[in-house]
């Protein structure tokens, strides 16, 4: 075990896939020189050199496009995109190409690229650099979607994702990026298997991302005996491993970070509801943040997003009543 930054540990991750596959090579927007504006590329260019680590215009669109190209042709693209929302300009080579080679050439072409994208609030970025925008390619058929939670998610499923014959979107949490945590380089993690990060008996909670660790805490401080999972794969998601912990508890709860309407939480609730819905303990709900823009005020910002404290009372409430809870904002009369 390695104590690693959350970022460190995908370096190291992208260090040992370029060490052991010479058709793995990365660029985008300041990844050679200045080793990626959230340093997640630190040392590469010094390692593998200019030919495998590679700086690119600002022109998403063009590089993505670039990738989709090599990968066709037997290499095994890393993308960066510095912050998700830039994403927008290159989903047509993305979702229309690279998520449809495979099947318009009936399985003989296959698309073995990475795309990363950092994501979520917490750094005071403003409402255009903080979003959280899974859904935006959760619907995209052909395409791999996971989004890092700690370290160790970091380092095993950026390996899994480079290692997968298909296009696989990674997002990286930002506010994430300085967390230290343990690192086994040894564990191997599969696309489309949840963690089970605590075991219980009371309700069931799926989250991913930096809402891990703030369920991880409203858990602690509640004293609720609560299973924890890490979704960890939005496409494929793990519908067994859901499945099966509510069997068990009879409750769920599906904590995200993002805006209430369209969230990939709705698909977990909604399966949840359709074949367990007679052992139900209570209505399975979602806690979100509000359909407002990310607040650009520190305070605004910190009550935005789900914290532990509402999580908890949220928890309390689905458990005693069995029914589903008031938001915050409802709570505080804000909006219905």
């Amino acid at each position: 075990m390695v104590a690693m930054r959350f970022r460190q540990a995908i370096v190291s991750a992208l260090a040992d896939e370029m060490r052991k596959d010479p058709t793995v090579m990365v660029f985008g927007e300041d990844v050679a020189h200045a080793e990626g504006p959230f340093k997640t590329s630190e040392g590469l260019l010094a390692e593998f050199g200019p030919l495998r680590v590679r700086d690119t215009p600002i022109s998403e669109m063009a590089f993505t496009g670039a990738a989709v190209g090599a990968a066709v042709m037997g290499m095994k693209p890393v993308v960066e995109i510095m912050f998700m929302e830039f994403l927008g300009v290159a989903l047509d080579q993305l979702v229309t190409e690279a998520a449809k080679f495979r099947y318009l050439s009936n399985g003989t072409l296959s698309v073995p690229m990475v795309v990363r994208a950092s994501c979520g609030s917490g750094l005071g970025f403003g409402s255009q650099h903080s979003q959280t925008l899974e859904n935006w390619v959760a619907a995209t058929p052909g395409l791999k979607v996971i989004h890092l939670s700690d370290s160790q998610s970091a380092y095993s499923l950026m390996r899994a994702a480079i290692q997968d014959p298909d296009p696989v979107m990674v997002l990286e949490p930002r506010a994430l990026y300085g967390e230290r945590g343990e690192v086994d380089t040894s564990i191997t993690m599969k696309i489309g298997e949840a963690r089970t990060i605590r075991s219980g008996k009371e309700i069931t909670i799926v989250s991913l991302g930096q809402m891990v660790n703030v369920c991880r805490g409203a858990i602690e401080v509640s004293g609720i005996d609560a299973e924890l999972i890490d979704l960890a794969t939005i496409v494929p998601w793990d519908k067994k491993a859901v499945i099966e912990s509510v069997k068990k508890t009879g409750r769920l709860v599906v904590v995200e970070e993002a805006p209430e309407s369209g969230g990939w939480g709705s698909e977990i609730v909604a399966a949840v509801t359709a074949e367990l819905f007679k052992s139900l303990k209570g209505a399975p709900f979602r806690i979100t943040t509000p359909n407002v823009p990310v607040p650009h005020s520190g305070i605004l910002e910190a009550r935005f997003i789900p914290t532990q404290d509402d999580i908890v009372r949220q928890l309390k409430h689905a458990i005693a009543t069995g029914e589903k809870p008031k938001t915050w904002w409802q709570v505080e009369g804000i909006s219905q």
